[in-house]
């Protein structure tokens, strides 16, 4: 069962991998607007949460699958907080990009679309359920997990008023309409979208963190 899984995680890896390259053309083709350039075009690319989120989830599956098969051992702790991070991180990205935002046109290629922000979130939720169980995290890898995105939102709105979208030409560039301001009517708004999502973040990833404690055996301890 250990080895089918590996398979499967070195498969969906590849296929994340296709679609994020696939994504990074399509942004690179776009001829930024006057006033901003194809630098700002790279750096936007890599700003959006589903990109980072899918870039955390190929480096966990890839290197869980690589350890899996090729070591006798458990996969350390390090790869288990990274796979509970790409866990809640592509839940919360299918989530709000299927509640908030799949009727929003996207320049996009559509199978590629759908891995990225569909495909990709269900393999890691059913990875936790039902792979070979993962290696017991302490409660605290909770606050660990939240540290990123908490970080991604502080960057992205004091980033935004201080690029011009390549696409538009405006003096601003957020990556999703929920954390514009200039959408929003405020940033009185964009602080709720903000808390229900850092709520939403925190309940994922507690809850990740209690499956996988829930499925795994603690080892035994040695008595002397």
């Amino acid at each position: 069962m250990t080895k089918t899984w590996s398979i499967l995680r070195l498969i969906m890896a590849a296929l994340i991998l296709a679609a994020v390259v696939t994504e990074f053309g399509n942004a690179m083709s776009t001829v930024p607007a006057e006033g901003s350039s194809e630098a700002t075009v790279l750096v936007n690319f890599f700003s959006y949460f589903t990109i980072q989120s899918n870039l955390f989830a190929l480096a966990a599956l890839t290197a869980a699958a690589v350890w899996a098969l090729t070591r006798k051992s458990r996969e350390p702790v390090w790869i288990a907080v990274l796979l509970a991070a790409a866990t809640t991180f592509m839940a919360i990205t299918g989530l709000v990009y299927n509640l908030l935002l799949r009727g929003i046109a996207l320049a996009a290629t559509p199978w590629a679309n759908e891995v990225l922000h569909l495909i990709g979130p269900l393999f890691l939720i059913v990875d936790l359920l039902f792979a070979p169980p993962r290696r017991r995290l302490p409660w605290p890898t909770v606050a660990a997990i939240i540290a990123w995105p908490i970080a991604w939102v502080v960057y992205t709105l004091l980033r935004g008023e201080l690029v011009v979208s390549p696409l538009t030409g405006e003096g601003w560039w957020y990556p999703y309409p929920f954390l514009n301001p200039h959408v929003q009517d405020g940033y009185l708004v964009v602080s709720f979208y903000v808390a229900g999502i850092a709520a939403a973040f925190t309940l994922v990833a507690w809850g990740v963190v209690a499956v996988g404690r829930r499925r795994d055996v603690p080892e035994p301890v040695a008595v002397s």
